[in-house]
């Protein structure tokens, strides 16, 4: 029996499929931890694959390459340095479990599967995993350690299980994506677990993104006291090491770091950041396009673009036509200048005019009206992947939730991109943010300091200038209003007759409803982008294409 244990926490970004990458940065996080003399080192959940490997981890190839790499790592082990606790796949009589190992002197030395698999918002695990059966600890250097993985701390019955066999420390490995206020909820969960079983816990999570999701890490140890012992920086990869002792109140951990986890409008500012940076990064893009328009929504993505990639990797380009404003382009050209991006101007009135004259003699005897303003915007997507196309650079979408949830956004148009950072962020969120980033530099971030989107961009009323004098508010509720609606019918699911009850016109409310019913086929068409909130359209939000259901209030 040991009264004493350092174990090493590898709060890292692993990249799905790329296992003998993420096999790479469990090696060195060990050689780091043997520096320390590091009993162990812990990874997050199905660290060895990344997270979450969805449909991929049914390949046989892909379990046998996991499968595979775990036998390396613990081959490694036999060196006499710390014993590894790691996440993979596990393919055992046939079935499939989502695993954590236990890697020491040269062997695999214990094992547990995942008995809670998530099936719901973002998670769809029991379609490609089989639970495990209640589970019990594993003897780490002496010292029995409960690993309720992930999922497995949010109900009570495998921590329950865990103590009732003689578990001393809950060590819970996550693949725990972000939404804006999670962190008290993960807390609150711990918490819980923790006054139950009596045991102290280590909260580890991943960090970075991955396809629609981002990883926060923000990893944190809670002792049975309820004191918080250690608290990692969240959005950073970090090895931290952790020292417990037996006492005679069972075992403690000592007093770590405690970092500053940043909150509301910072915490989604860097999630947008973090969420484009690793989808450019880890799809091997060399940088990203983008149209400037001159009004907010594009203004923000280029600064986004520009904090999580760098200036250099920038390009933005305003596609000015005849009802483009004056302002619009010395708006867009300062925003440029600030932000130190590339910058062109590309105009449109050509290629609006080749397709209205090819389409005269078809169109002849109709009056002009949104298909002749759409043509303007499918010129612009036209011309925008074309140079994504022939340099390489993604082409970035910019559309914000409040459009995209009622159809105000143009498909093979604006709709065109491979990746949009504010999808999943209402218009006043826009506006907020925009004002926030105005006064901050947030960490870890490529871009300029100081005022990067010009005042008049963010207070002057926005507009889609597809005809003379257009406005947003012409076409939709003001954005306050709208926000609020829906909101009431995306997050809340709420009923027509209770969001009317909240004091919002009938009409109004009813027409929102309409809009974001038929605008389904929309954004089924639409690019990824970084979950923020607990409805995002996609993962959380799965309604049909065809559907004659509306509230009757």
């Amino acid at each position: 029996m040991t009264d004493k244990l350092r174990i090493a926490l590898a709060q890292l970004n692993p990249t799905v499929g790329d296992i003998a990458g993420n096999l790479e940065k469990a090696v060195e996080a060990r050689r780091t931890a043997a520096l320390k003399d590091a009993d162990v080192v812990m990874f997050p959940e199905l660290f060895l694959v990344g997270y979450p490997p969805e449909d991929l981890v049914l390949k046989p190839a892909f379990q046998r390459a996991a499968m595979a790499a775990v036998a390396e790592l613990a081959s490694q082990t036999a060196d006499g340095g710390p014993a590894v606790l790691i996440g993979s796949p596990w393919v055992d009589e046939g079935k499939l479990y989502n695993a954590f190992l236990l890697l020491d002197q040269g062997e695999i030395k214990g094992r547990t599967f995942k008995v809670d698999l998530p099936n719901y918002g973002p998670f769809d695990e029991k379609r490609v995993f089989t639970p495990g059966d209640a589970p019990g600890p594993l003897s780490v250097r002496g010292v029995r350690i409960g690993v309720p993985i992930c999922e497995d701390i949010w109900t009570a019955e495998v921590v329950e299980c865990l103590s009732e066999t003689g578990g001393e420390i809950l060590l819970v490995p996550n693949g725990s994506p972000y939404w804006a206020d999670k962190v008290d909820e993960r807390q609150n969960i711990v918490v819980s677990r923790i006054r139950e079983s009596g045991l102290p816990l280590v909260y580890l999570n991943q960090v970075g993104g991955q396809d629609e999701l981002v990883f926060d890490g923000g990893s944190f140890v809670i002792n049975a006291d309820y004191s918080v012992a250690l608290q990692m920086p969240a959005w950073e990869e970090a090895v931290a090491i952790t020292d417990w002792a037996r006492t005679d109140r069972g075992w403690v951990c000592a007093p770590g770091e405690k970092a500053l986890i940043e909150e509301d409008l910072e915490s989604i500012y860097l999630a947008v950041v973090q969420g484009l940076r690793d989808y450019v990064r880890k799809n091997r893009f060399p940088g990203v396009v983008l149209g400037l328009s001159g009004g907010i929504d594009s203004a923000l993505v280029a600064a986004i673009a520009v904090d999580a990639l760098g200036p250099d990797k920038v390009h933005c380009v305003m596609l000015p036509y005849r009802y483009t404003s004056d302002e619009s382009i010395k708006d867009a050209a300062e925003c440029a200048k600030l932000l130190g991006v590339k910058y062109n101007v590309v105009p449109i009135e050509a290629p609006v005019a080749g397709f209205t004259d090819a389409l005269a003699s078809l169109f002849e005897g109709t009056q002009s009206g949104i298909t002749e303003e759409n043509l303007q915007s499918r010129s612009r997507g036209v011309i925008l992947m074309a140079i994504s196309n022939k340099f390489g650079s993604m082409l970035l979408t910019t559309g914000n939730k409040s459009e995209v949830s009622v159809g105000y956004a143009t498909l093979y148009g604006d709709m065109n991109g491979g990746f949009n950072p504010i999808k999943d962020l209402y218009k006043m969120k826009v506006f907020a943010l925009s004002r926030w980033r105005n006064e901050h530099m947030p960490k870890n971030c490529l871009g300029p300091t100081g005022r990067v989107i010009p005042e008049n961009i963010i207070t002057r009323p926005p507009s889609a200038e597809l005809r003379p004098d257009q406005k947003d508010e012409d076409s939709l509720p003001p954005y306050e209003v709208l926000d609020a609606v829906l909101e009431c019918l995306v997050e809340k699911e709420m009923a027509i007759r209770d969001i009317i009850a909240l004091g919002y016109d009938r009409v109004v409310v009813k027409r929102v409803e309409h809009l974001l019913y038929i605008s389904e086929y929309k954004r089924r068409q639409a690019a990824p982008g970084v979950k923020i909130t607990q409805r995002n359209f996609g993962r959380d939000r799965r309604y049909p294409i065809v559907n004659g259901f509306r509230d009757a209030d």
